[in-house]
């Protein structure tokens, strides 16, 4: 820090406070060579964690807009909240692991989809739709057979007797 005055680098420190709104603290600072005092201000520069859109806009992460999300991919099916939050709190991990700060829409959703799809076909099926973004009914049909895929390849896998030894 500078004086404004004399421009010495050197001061202490007389009185520190929080503002009232706790989000910078007021430091009351007095120059080792001309003595005189001046009042700093120091805050948190907060870097918002983003998503990049498909089109390449760049969007502050919204734990709200995930949930709202969910909350509407499960209206009338049996997804507990609390797994709703889960995912949301997975989905906020995964951005704010991210090096750059900022993670692709389409990671965040494919982490998402995967999620849902081991509590309810159905939720994920409607996540889906809106997610993906189908343009006709033959890419939703496709989903629809991976899905269905799927299931069968677990049934078949829990009806297989293990092998003893």
């Amino acid at each position: 820090m500078k004086c404004p005055f004399c421009g010495f680098e050197n001061d202490k420190v007389v009185d520190s406070r929080e503002s009232k709104e706790a989000d910078s603290i007021r430091r009351r600072r007095q120059c080792l060579k001309c003595e005189k005092r001046f009042t700093t201000y120091e805050r948190i520069d907060e870097i918002p964690y983003m998503v990049v859109k498909k089109d390449g806009r760049r969007e502050k992460f919204d734990r709200q807009k995930v949930l709202n999300g969910l909350l509407h991919a499960c209206e009338k099916r049996p997804v507990p909240i609390s797994k709703l939050e889960q995912i949301v709190n997975e989905a906020e991990k995964f951005v704010i692991e991210s090096s750059e700060r900022e993670r692709k829409t389409s990671e965040v959703g494919e982490l998402i989809m995967s999620r849902l799809r081991r509590y309810d076909k159905v939720a994920y099926v409607r996540f889906a739709s809106v997610y993906l973004d189908f343009k006709d009914v033959n890419e939703f049909m496709a989903e629809l057979q991976d899905l269905l895929k799927a299931k069968d390849t677990a049934e078949v896998r829990s009806k297989t007797p293990a092998k003893t030894q």
